[in-house]
């Protein structure tokens, strides 16, 4: 199982790690094709700027790690967790429990909501400010700041994406993901 976000976010990384130009593999995407077709079809093509000549093939294959919490979908006010649909604002780790947030507006953060994040003690804490980007003030961050747990500002769709990167990566990673309703 593999859904349009993860592949996005599987191809988003490959590109970066390449530096790659858009391939076949992101025009099988963009044709809603399922990743697992994409990964036994399709191998990035790329050459290798040092050796002119040389071909080198790059495949993506499914991490099958079930046990980690993924963003496996999203859309306006949902997200998907391991292909569990939730309606409001969470706390994701790859290792704990879905929390509940109980947030339903950018306007109503507190430095409260923030601190609930510190007790896992993540490396980072990617902040989805909701359908646009809103950086948070910083005495609402300040407790994750004092434990040096750096915030990451995004959208709530590319916090989702970014969240599934660094979780794949074995990065200590929490997302904070703002529904707005």
């Amino acid at each position: 199982f593999c859904s349009r976000v993860m592949a996005d976010s599987l191809l988003f990384a490959a590109r970066i790690a390449l530096r790659a130009t858009p391939s076949a593999a992101t025009r099988a995407s963009s044709k809603n094709q399922p990743l697992s077709d994409l990964v036994q079809s399709t191998a990035l093509n790329t050459y290798d700027v040092s050796r002119r000549l040389r071909k080198t093939n790059l495949k993506l294959h499914q991490d099958s790690s079930g046990a980690l919490n993924t963003v496996t979908g999203y859309g306006a006010g949902y997200v998907e967790i391991n292909l569990v649909r939730h309606a409001g604002s969470l706390l994701v780790l790859p290792d704990a429990p879905v929390i509940s947030w109980p947030v339903t507006s950018f306007e109503q953060l507190t430095p409260e909501l923030f601190s609930m994040l510190a007790g896992p003690a993540p490396e980072v804490v990617v902040f989805g400010s909701g359908e646009r980007l809103r950086f948070p003030h910083p005495r609402l961050t300040a407790a994750l700041t004092a434990k040096r747990i750096g915030v990451e500002t995004m959208d709530f769709k590319a916090a989702c994406r970014t969240y599934n990167i660094l979780m794949a990566e074995g990065r200590k990673v929490a997302a904070a993901l703002l529904i707005e309703a």
